[in-house]
């Protein structure tokens, strides 16, 4: 394991927020059994609490307690080529803030390699946002993160260059595809 993931490793499990390239964009990230450190994304994000939070993990032994029907994790199992986000009805362990007010949870699983090691590593999922400012266009470079964040976050893994667009998201339940 090289420094800079046993750095963000250390920043996670200290409660921190951190900036870490996944499987689509540039995102904000923390630990779910952290409700300062989400709240603290929120803010830094400077979004409304309402809006809610998406799991990113690499199996579903770390969003499992999260959902509150059983059947959809052999749905949510059946991973596409293309990175997608799934809304899910939430059980009463999820933390609020991953809800923002919805009775669903916003759940992508991944195989992307640095997302694999954090969850290994922490033995959770991971929190995860878009790494901008409420409204703005997400960050693509070290430049813009120092812009939005200056020093706010507690470690940063620079953009990638393979960053694309922002996952799909559709409601498990009804099949409704919301972006």
């Amino acid at each position: 394991m090289n420094f800079k993931t046993r750095s963000a490793i250390k920043a996670l499990n200290n409660g921190g927020v951190i900036s870490i390239p996944t499987d689509t964009i540039q995102g904000l990230s923390c630990l779910p059994r952290f409700e300062s450190a989400m709240q603290r994304l929120v803010d830094i994000k400077q979004r409304s609490d309402a809006k809610g939070l998406i799991l990113l993990a690499s199996d579903l032994i770390y969003i499992a307690r999260y959902v509150a029907d059983e059947s959809m994790l052999i749905q949510l199992a059946k991973q596409t080529d293309k990175p997608t986000t799934y809304l899910v009805k939430a059980s009463h362990q999820a933390p609020k803030l991953l809800l923002g007010g919805h009775d669903t949870i916003a759940i992508r699983l991944t195989k992307h390699p640095l997302i694999a090691n954090l969850c290994t590593q922490t033995k959770s999922a991971l929190v995860s946002s878009s790494a901008n400012i409420s409204g703005s266009r997400e960050a693509k470079t070290l430049l813009d993160l120092r812009i939005y964040f200056k020093d706010e976050l507690d470690y940063i893994i620079a953009p990638s260059n393979a960053l694309n667009s922002p996952s799909s998201i559709i409601n498990l339940h009804t099949g409704e595809k919301l972006r």
